[in-house]
């Protein structure tokens, strides 16, 4: 299988690139499943109804949230209801939503999506550990699913790669969101596993971490808040990470990232 996680959309500028490139991207690449993280996708905070739709007319299979996947209240009715939003499934029992989806690529395959939420530096959380642990002992990889992708959202990087040796030869990939900077650790575990610390983010990258610089600079050099932050709004950026899949195992054979758009250096991902 091959499939595509975009990190997480900042703003306008990260819709607009989402929109554009992920049907392009889906055509090019021959991607069966595309996934992209929407937490920051309204006006950097949460995430609504309608854009969830347009990510979904776009191609979009899977939309996976963090820490701010309430943020917007409307979403909570919406995610109860549609099983392709997936929002940490370390949240406490009762939260909306669900942590873990399965889905049916048109092909006949079955992928596994797995969001999880760190600790450290974030929100004392259910156990992140055996939150994956439940999911991934539902069923095994290369029998019941052919594909499980697990995202963990969180601040530190340790928490992520200890996430990801945990997951390794059980996961086909773990990947990491949340920082908004593309790591350049992209890798196969010993045991088979794809793994990158954090795929980045959809955005404008003339920013702090894709919001407009001119208040995050006031609080850091002036220790002086003035008003909430703003997304920026130049040429976005589509980061994210492709992973393909050995079909007989479930277990990655391939990882790479995609850098599309905006001000960072592109990648050229060729099939093979």
């Amino acid at each position: 299988m091959r499939v595509l996680y975009c990190g997480d959309v900042v703003g306008r500028s990260g819709r607009e690139v989402v929109m554009e490139q992920v049907p392009l991207l889906r055509k090019s690449m021959a991607l069966d499943f595309v996934v992209v993280n929407g937490e920051n996708a309204a006006s950097g905070f949460g995430i609504t109804e309608k854009i969830c739709e347009g990510f979904f007319e776009a191609g979009v299979d899977c939309i996976v949230l963090g820490n701010h996947s309430f943020d917007q209240k409307e979403i909570m009715t919406f995610m109860a209801e549609d099983k392709r939003i997936v929002r940490p499934v370390n949240y406490p029992e009762g939260t909306p939503g669900r942590g873990a989806a399965v889905y049916k690529t048109p092909a006949g395959k079955t992928i596994l999506i797995v969001q999880v939420m760190g600790r450290v530096f974030m929100d004392p959380l259910d156990d992140p550990f055996s939150g994956v642990d439940r999911m991934l002992n539902s069923g095994k990889l290369g029998q019941k699913y052919d594909f499980i992708l697990v995202d963990i959202h969180a601040e530190a990087t340790s928490e992520k790669m200890a996430m990801g040796h945990y997951c390794d030869g059980r996961a086909t990939a773990v990947v990491g969101s949340h920082q908004h900077v593309p790591t350049a650790d992209a890798m196969i575990l010993p045991g088979g596993t794809a793994y990158q610390t954090d795929a980045g983010m959809c955005g404008d990258y003339n920013s702090v971490i894709g919001m407009d610089k001119e208040e995050p600079l006031r609080r850091f050099t002036k220790k002086i808040s003035s008003s909430r932050f703003n997304p920026a709004l130049g040429p976005g950026t589509l980061c994210g990470i492709f992973i393909e899949s050995d079909d007989n195992t479930g277990l990655a054979k391939r990882i790479e990232p995609v850098r599309v758009g905006g001000r960072l250096h592109q990648t050229r991902t060729k099939l093979q």
